[in-house]
């Protein structure tokens, strides 16, 4: 047993008799009540005390903890893939990377950071090949939180929209015991979305979209439904071309992209260093690929460039309305 899973385990042991009542609901004024126990993603997590130390499994996870004031308490993270918003620079920079970057964190180097609390924006991080899977390290006793857009890899999400993560903000707070900050939060992003609408012009002209986030091996890989791109989508008034595919990222072909011919194209810009991450690295193999050169949306330059990140859920996620709005308002 490693030297960090035996400090891990004596920081789970009370040191009482197995027989001994149960320690008094705990709040600070104005907090949570303790202990606390929820639902999340179909698992049972009960949270003894406010976290203290953190780990977030990516950057979207860090940065939504530093929006909630309580980035000071995260003591790793993992999973950087861009340069941070400039406002959060500072404290984001305060954060230990527990791994090179763009590589999900691992079992040991998590629990050298001595954890009492794991959250993460991506199913796939909680694993045995990864950071440790959930049952793993509820034994010893380190609480998990993963968000309920990603609770099984790429699986549609039904219900996907904001309102789901305005209520991720308000579940962290809680769990954190700064649950106004929460709600603060939630009433900002549902303030920016409402005034973004309300600039979108000619929103009964129907648009079909390709969210275009990447490629791999030269496949394309383009948003489906059940995530936030089909929820603003939807919201926005436009028909994402792939709104029938089987998960909420999809593998297609060059040759459906052509067949289904999208007015519109909406491109992830991404800084992970993979081929056609960037926005300009799509736009240019676009208009180099045989079939796609030929789309009305590429000869016509009708694209309309987003922050990768954006796509997943996370604090910036609501950002990608005012951009779209802006964008479709020059092409409808």
């Amino acid at each position: 047993m490693t030297a960090a899973v035996m400090l891990v385990l004596a920081g789970c042991s009370s040191g009482e008799p197995s027989g001994a009542p149960a320690p008094a609901a705990s709040a600070a004024p104005g907090g949570t009540t303790y202990p606390l126990t929820m639902k999340n993603c179909g698992t049972d997590v009960t949270f003894e005390a406010a976290p203290q130390r953190v780990v977030t499994l990516n950057q979207t996870a860090a940065e939504i903890l530093i929006k909630l004031g309580v980035g000071d308490r995260v003591v790793g993270s993992g999973y950087e893939i861009y340069k941070p918003p400039a406002e959060m620079a500072e404290p984001y920079g305060k954060i230990p990377q527990l791994g090179p970057r763009g590589e999900p964190v691992k079992h040991e180097k998590l629990l050298e950071a001595q954890p009492d609390f794991v959250y993460s924006g991506f199913g796939s991080f909680l694993t045995a090949e990864q950071a440790g899977d959930r049952k793993q390290l509820h034994d010893l006793g380190v609480a998990t939180y993963v968000t309920e857009f990603d609770c099984s890899y790429h699986v549609s999400v039904p219900d996907a929209d904001f309102d789901m993560l305005y209520d991720e903000y308000r579940a962290l707070a809680k769990i954190m015991s700064v649950p106004d900050a929460g709600e603060k939060l939630a009433a900002e992003q549902r303030a920016l979305v409402e005034q973004a609408m309300g600039a979108l012009k000619n929103k009964d002209k129907p648009l079909k979209v390709l969210w275009f986030y990447s490629t791999y091996d030269g496949t394309p890989w383009a948003a489906g439904p059940g995530g936030l791109p089909q929820h603003v989508s939807d919201l926005v008034g436009v028909q994402n071309i792939f709104d029938d595919a089987k998960t909420k990222w999809a593998e297609v072909s060059w040759d459906e992209v052509a067949a289904r011919n999208p007015d519109v194209i909406i491109l992830a810009d991404l800084t992970r260093g993979e081929p056609n991450d960037t926005a300009a690295q799509k736009i240019a193999l676009l208009k180099k690929d045989p079939l796609t050169s030929k789309l009305g949306a590429v000869t016509g330059d009708r694209f309309i460039t987003i922050p990768g990140a954006q796509m997943d859920p996370s604090y910036g996620s609501v950002e990608m309305v005012p951009a779209l709005v802006e964008g479709l308002n020059k092409f409808r």
